[in-house]
């Protein structure tokens, strides 16, 4: 019985009988129609039940999911389903999704005007937090064109897949300066000044290369473009730190703030990486979670990978003097220090300003803080009334300390960054572009 259900046109004609029978017992004409009626609609739930459940038929079915999925973004869900049915049908797909998703009763619907069918129904979902997604059963409900019930076909395809960091947006950055095409996302072209480069190799010519760099000799040879390449000469240490505090829970568009961090992290590990650099991560709060050296090899991205999946948030106050003294403890080479967290008052930022002082001493601090847009947009538009007028004014204020924050840490020696979460990974890759060719690291 659980795979009998009843198509909506079931009730309607239902209801259509019990109101025809309702006039019948005043008017005799309008009884013998309702009879009528009665005995065709019995029929045809028969005829529709016998198609259903009276004849074999065949149905598969298939669904195609990545064990990984990335946090953030667009994630593709292919339904692969064929068959050979004794009617044209309609199919009705119910997939139970993770409770993560929050998707209740996702139909897909599908006609099918042939007999024998094979299609391919396309779903993208969009996870907002890391860890581990079950995708439950599988329900196909089977209609026939009469439209009273239907026949449920379940399958027992559960699984579980991991949701990682956004290595879609990882993939996309550091593809792009692979081929020397960052600019096309709105990375600034920045002017090398100076720095002390070393031939590295020849290599063939792609779109964004700088042409005066063409070996016209290898050239000749391969009868192909080919340009020389220039690394730096010493590969600097880039440390990735992300507070774990309780600051960082603060969502928007549905993700923790601490989650953009953990996205924009993995994509300057891996443009690091490709410029030349050591990267590397720590994490912290009240106590030090992750502690990863910084390192170039082969293997040290899909560490920083690893270490990033497992992060979790902790309701806890960030103790930056311990961060501090496990810096200072393990680190002692001048290093660059992209610090992702959140203060939302100057009275907070000035509590852990000693700490941040002496890390910008020993090492290259940028300070990067988040921006509420909503704020940013309110204090920006048009009010109408007192209420507005007040709320705007709180928003300046907002806004302005924001810009105070930026302006103290300068005073320090201190680099920052205050951007909106969803331009995040582009402003920090655009920060650490800027320092790099300045010479700064």
């Amino acid at each position: 019985m659980k795979q009998f259900n009843f198509h909506i046109n079931f009730v309607y004609y239902v209801f259509a009988l019990v109101a025809l029978f309702s006039f019948g017992f005043a008017f005799p004409t309008v009884l013998a129609v309702a009879k009528i009626a009665f005995v065709a609609f019995i029929v045809l739930v028969v005829v529709d039940v016998y198609w259903l459940f009276g004849i074999n038929w065949t149905l598969k079915f298939e669904r195609i999911v990545d064990d990984k999925l990335s946090n953030g973004d667009n994630n593709l869900v292919r339904y692969l389903v064929s068959g050979l049915l004794p009617f044209k049908s309609k199919l009705v797909l119910i997939d139970e999704f993770p409770v993560q998703l929050q998707l209740r009763e996702r139909r897909i619907q599908s006609d099918r005007n042939s007999l024998e069918f094979e299609i391919q129904i396309e779903e993208y979902i969009k996870p907002l937090s890391r860890g581990e997604y079950a995708f439950g059963k599988s329900h196909v409900l089977v209609f026939t064109p009469l439209n009273l019930v239907s026949k449920q076909v379940t399958f027992d395809n559960e699984r579980v897949c991991k949701v990682y960091p956004s290595f879609i947006q990882y993939k996309k950055y550091v593809f792009l300066a692979l081929n020397n095409r960052l600019k096309e996302v709105g990375v600034k072209k920045i002017r090398q000044l100076g720095g002390v480069t070393e031939f590295e190799q020849i290599k063939e010519y792609v779109r964004g290369d700088d042409y005066r760099r063409i070996n016209w000799k290898a050239t000749a040879r391969k009868e192909s473009l080919m340009v020389n390449h220039y690394d730096d000469e010493k590969a600097q240490n880039i440390y990735l730190l992300i507070d774990k505090g309780r600051m960082m829970q603060m969502p928007f568009n549905g993700m923790a703030l601490f989650d953009y961090a953990i996205n924009s992290a993995l994509v300057m590990a891996g443009i690091a990486l490709r410029k030349g650099d050591k990267a590397g991560l720590i994490t912290f709060s009240n106590l030090i979670g992750t502690f990863l050296d910084a390192n170039h090899g082969k293997t040290q991205i899909n560490n920083i990978t690893e270490e990033l999946y497992k992060q979790q948030n902790r309701n806890k106050e960030t103790d930056y003097l311990r961060l501090l003294k496990n810096v200072r403890t393990r680190i002692k080479r001048r290093s660059l220090f992209m610090l992702f967290t959140n203060f939302e008052s100057s009275v907070s930022l000035e509590r852990q300003m000693p700490y941040l002082k002496a890390l910008a001493k020993y090492h290259v601090l940028i300070l990067i803080l988040f921006e509420n847009k909503e704020v940013v947009e309110l204090a920006n538009s048009k009010v109408n009334g007192n209420k507005e007028f007040f709320d705007q004014a709180l928003a300046e204020k907002q806004v302005l300390e924001k810009e105070g924050m930026a302006i103290e840490l300068k005073k320090e020696g201190i680099y920052s960054i205050i951007t909106a979460p969803e331009e995040l990974s582009l402003n920090t890759i655009n920060k650490y572009l800027e320092l790099k060719s300045k010479g700064v690291i």
